[in-house]
């Protein structure tokens, strides 16, 4: 989809209307974590991004992906290592760790391949 740039005549120039996108965006932890690396480590595809307005839904695309697969990862190695309600209950803080322990471990996983792939 090429949007034709209309320009406005101002004096001798022609000036293009340019808008800035109103939509809101969720981007959140993942999606500034891409921004930074694309920032420092991939600048063309960054700015590319920028220029086709194309950056912001990218970033909460990618925020998305990389949040259901990691709350995906964690509920799988929850169940296989017996992590329930009933842990949380018992005995609060083993809980805690066993479940930070598998949202680092997740987060191996996915940031590799979403994050800075």
């Amino acid at each position: 989809m090429t949007d034709a740039v209309t320009y406005t005549k101002v004096g001798d120039y022609k000036m293009p209307n340019l808008t800035v996108p109103t939509k809101e965006y969720q981007i959140g932890k993942y999606g500034m974590m891409r921004r930074t690396y694309l920032k420092q480590h991939r600048p063309s595809l960054y700015s590319l991004l920028m220029m086709k307005g194309e950056l912001l839904s990218h970033l909460e695309e990618i925020n998305k992906s990389a949040m259901e697969q990691v709350q995906t990862i964690i509920s799988q190695m929850a169940a296989a290592e017996n992590v329930n309600e009933e842990l949380k209950a018992e005995n609060p803080l083993k809980w805690t760790g066993l479940m930070n322990n598998f949202l680092h471990s997740a987060e191996e996983i996915v940031l590799p391949e979403l994050i800075y792939g």
